[in-house]
C-alpha cells in the first residue's frame, strides 16, 4: 500500500523544515570538531556529506512535487553538488513510488469535471510510469482510442516556491553552496523557472503541438497526440503511443546498422533543436525516449523545455569551432559570452582547455565509427574533476546553457547504453557553419 503523500503545504513546510534542522546539525557538529578544516580527514567530510545526502534524498524521495526534481537537476550538475549528493540524489531519477489510486481518481474527476466512468471506458489502475511531480495511466477513450492520461500529484504546484526556498536553506546551512550568491539565485531563478512551465500541463501540450510541428517532415520521430477535450493544467491526455525502452533494445530485435541509424537520429534531433529551432526537450533521460526495431524514435515527457537566446546559440557554437579548431583565446571568450566564466578573472591557461577539449570532442574529430558502447568519456571527467578547485574562482554554472549541457550528457548515456557505432564529425560540421 502506497504511503499518503505530503500535499498540505504546512505538511510540506515542517517536513522539509524537520530536514534543514537536521543537516545544518549534522553539518555545526562536524564543523565543530574541525572535520571540514584538516586536509588530512577527507574521509570523515565524506561521510558527513554521505549523511546529509541520504537525509535529504529520502526526504525528496518521499514528499515528491518540486523539491524531487530539483534533486533530479542537482544530481545531473556536477558543479552544483558535492559528488556525495550527486550520487544519493542519483537515486531519485529512478525511484518514484506511486500515488494511491483514490488520489489519482480524485484529481482527474476535479479536473475534468466528470466521473471517471463518463471520461473513460477504463482508466487502469496500476500507474504505467510514476515520476516526480506526476503520474501516469494508462486508459481507453469511449470512442475505443487508448491514450495515457498525465496526473500531477495535488498540492506540488502550490508547495513550489515554498518548496525551493526550504531546500535552498537546505544546502545553505548544510555548507554546500560553494558560489556566491548572485549565481545561486541566477541558478534557482533557472529552475523555477523550469519547474513552474513543467507543472503547468497546459504549457506542456502546447510544446507537445510546437515540437510536433518542428518535426513533422522527419516521419521517424514520432510525439504523441494531445487529447484536448480531457487535458487541463493538472491533467493531460495524449493518444497512446508505444516504443521499446532501451532496456528492451536488444541484439535480437536490434542490428548494429538499426542501433547506428539511431544515434545518427538521436543526433540530428539534439542538433535541429539546438542550432535550428533554438529551443530544445530538456529532460533526455532514458525514461522519456522509446524505439522500434525500424529506427523510429518516440519522444515523451515535453514539459522541461528550454527556448534558448539566440546569443547563447550563437556563443555555444562558436565556443565549439574554437575547442575543435585549438583556438584556446577565442574559446575562453565564448565561455565568458555564455556565461560560464567569470571575465573578471584572468585568462585559463590553454594546457587546461586542451585537456578538457581532448577528452570531450573524441566522438567529433575522426571520419572513423566512434564506438559509445566502449565510451568511457564520463571516466575521463571524473577523473580530471580535482582540476577544477584550481579555477573554482573563475567558472560558474553556465546558468543559460545549464539545460544545453544536460541536454547533450543525457545523450551521450543514451548512445552508450544502445551501443551506438557513429562518426558525427561531418554532421557537426553542417551545423557549425554559418
Amino acid at each position: 500500500m502506497a504511503k499518503k503523500p505530503v500535499t498540505s503545504r504546512s505538511g510540506r513546510f515542517l517536513k522539509l523544515a524537520g530536514m534543514t534542522a537536521s543537516v545544518a546539525s549534522e553539518y555545526a557538529g562536524q564543523k565543530a570538531r574541525g572535520l571540514f578544516r584538516t586536509v588530512d580527514d577527507e574521509g570523515a567530510k565524506s561521510e558527513s556529506y554521505t549523511r546529509m545526502a541520504s537525509q535529504i534524498a529520502d526526504t525528496l524521495g518521499e514528499m515528491k512535487g518540486a523539491v524531487m526534481k530539483v534533486g533530479q537537476i542537482a544530481s545531473q550538475t556536477q558543479d552544483f553538488l558535492p559528488k556525495e549528493f550527486s550520487e544519493a540524489l542519483e537515486k531519485l531519477q529512478k525511484e518514484a513510488p506511486p500515488m494511491p489510486f483514490e488520489v489519482i481518481l480524485e484529481q482527474v474527476e476535479s479536473e475534468l469535471g466528470k466521473p471517471v466512468s463518463e471520461l473513460f471506458e477504463y482508466l487502469q489502475e496500476t500507474p504505467y510510469a510514476s515520476a516526480s511531480i506526476g503520474q501516469v495511466h494508462r486508459a481507453r477513450m469511449h470512442d475505443g482510442t487508448d491514450v495515457i492520461v498525465k496526473v500531477q500529484y495535488p498540492g506540488v504546484d502550490e508547495s513550489c516556491d515554498s518548496d525551493l526556498k526550504q531546500l535552498r536553506m537546505a544546502l545553505k546551512l548544510g555548507g554546500l553552496l560553494k558560489m556566491p550568491k548572485e549565481t545561486v539565485d541566477l541558478l534557482f531563478g533557472e529552475i523555477r523557472e523550469r519547474l513552474k512551465e513543467e507543472l503547468d500541463y497546459e504549457n506542456e501540450a502546447q510544446n507537445l503541438k510546437i515540437f510536433g510541428e518542428f518535426h513533422k517532415d522527419q516521419p521517424w520521430v514520432i510525439i504523441p497526440t494531445v487529447i484536448d477535450s480531457h487535458s487541463t493544467r493538472r491533467v493531460l491526455t495524449l493518444e497512446l503511443v508505444e516504443g521499446d525502452h532501451i532496456s528492451k533494445v536488444t541484439p535480437e530485435r536490434y542490428s548494429q546498422e538499426t542501433l547506428n541509424l539511431i544515434g545518427h537520429r538521436i543526433f540530428t534531433i539534439m542538433a535541429d533543436q539546438l542550432f535550428r529551432f533554438q529551443c530544445i526537450h530538456g529532460d533526455p533521460h532514458a525514461g522519456n525516449f522509446a524505439y522500434r526495431p525500424d529506427g523510429t524514435i518516440v519522444m515523451y515527457d515535453f514539459g522541461c523545455v528550454k527556448k534558448l537566446k539566440p546569443e547563447i546559440v550563437e556563443a555555444y557554437r562558436k565556443a565549439l569551432i574554437s575547442a575543435l579548431e585549438e583556438d584556446y583565446s577565442s574559446l575562453d571568450q565564448h565561455l565568458i559570452d555564455l556565461g560560464a566564466r567569470v571575465g573578471s578573472q584572468p585568462a585559463i591557461d590553454e594546457a587546461y582547455y586542451a585537456m578538457w577539449r581532448d577528452i570531450l570532442i573524441v566522438p567529433f574529430v575522426d571520419d572513423e565509427p566512434y564506438d559509445f558502447a566502449e565510451a568511457d568519456i564520463h571516466k575521463q571527467v571524473a577523473a580530471k574533476t580535482s582540476t577544477v578547485f584550481k579555477y573554482l574562482d573563475s567558472f560558474k554554472p553556465p546558468v543559460e546553457s545549464i539545460f544545453i549541457d544536460r541536454m547533450i550528457a543525457g545523450h551521450y548515456w543514451m548512445l552508450k547504453r544502445l551501443g551506438v557505432q557513429a562518426a558525427f564529425k561531418s554532421e557537426l560540421e553542417k551545423y557549425l557553419q554559418a
